[in-house]
């Protein structure tokens, strides 16, 4: 499997593990779904249960990993292997656009060799204008070393989405 596709699956899993219900887009799914537990798998949804407009709904729904408490989302991941960094970001900045009254975490999830560039692009003007602030203060980035070490820890099921917060690194 592709490293982005392991990724989506560790961060599905972790989601999981921790109890929220974890939405995946539709045309990662089934990658997705053959890299995970069939414990974990079973809290993959289907459908994505939120009330925003279609817009919105559209953009949500292409984020690569959203762990849902209930109808509430609870973090948003987007795994940059092969698209531009710039990709993400975007998504990431038109959610916040659309709903400029959410409070979600987000993160960008890339290799250690694209640290830089994630820092660099997240701090783009065009990303520094959103409403509620700049996407630099409510997106983080995450490695794919960071997410395979939480992965392996042994008390997930114990643990809340916080320990995200230990790993995640913000930018300047």
């Amino acid at each position: 499997a592709r490293d982005s596709i392991v990724v989506q699956a560790s961060l599905a899993s972790i989601g999981a593990k921790m109890g929220y219900s974890v939405w995946v887009p539709r045309n990662d799914r089934e990658a997705v779904r053959s890299q995970m537990s069939s414990g974990d798998a079973a809290k993959l949804l289907d459908v994505l249960p939120l009330n925003y407009e279609d817009q919105t709904l559209r953009t949500v729904e292409q984020i690569d990993v959203i762990w849902l408490h209930g109808r509430s989302i609870v973090r948003a991941f987007e795994v940059e292997h092969t698209t531009a960094v710039y990709s993400g970001l975007l998504r990431m900045a038109d959610l916040l656009a659309l709903q400029p009254n959410i409070d979600i975490r987000l993160h960008i999830v890339a290799d250690e060799g694209k640290r830089e560039k994630v820092f660099r692009e997240i701090k783009r003007p065009v990303f520094s204008l959103l409403e509620n602030g700049a996407l630099s203060e409510s997106c983080s980035y995450l490695s794919y070393g960071s997410v395979l070490e939480i992965s392996k820890l042994q008390h997930l099921p114990r643990m809340t989405d916080a320990i995200i917060d230990d790993f995640q690194e913000i930018v300047e």
